[in-house]
């Protein structure tokens, strides 16, 4: 198995892969609160965990800095919804939400995605 290493600067968590591409995903801080945006993999390099990677660095360095996380990005929300044991890091709007709420939520997430991603393309 390939050892991928993450790495971060303020505004995005990436891996860099061996073709020259990155996994990545992008964040925001602010008043305290970690904003995950947007998680790419490229395609080829799927399904081998390295969204769940970025996460997982993105929590650790939430927890350094004593940062809430805010889930935008499907695959955040989805991260969370199967880590149930990592929601105590999540702003108080998520962190009680039933695992039907925060599935719905991924769901809108997951379609609002899928629109602009069509849009992009048209």
């Amino acid at each position: 198995m390939e050892e991928y290493r993450v790495e971060y600067t303020s505004t995005v968590f990436f891996i860099r892969l061996p073709n020259k591409q990155k996994a990545w995903l992008t964040y925001e801080v602010e008043n305290g609160i970690m904003k995950l945006k947007q998680t790419y993999t490229p395609p080829e390099f799927r399904g081998k965990g390295l969204a769940r990677m970025l996460i997982e660095k993105a929590i650790e360095v939430a927890k350094e800095k004593n940062l809430k996380i805010y889930p935008i990005c499907s695959y955040s929300v989805y991260y969370f919804l199967k880590n149930p044991s990592k929601r105590d890091l999540l702003v108080e709007k998520f962190k009680n939400l039933s695992d039907e709420e925060l599935e719905k939520y991924y769901n809108e997430r997951l379609n609002e995605e899928r629109k602009k991603e069509s849009e992009s393309q048209s």
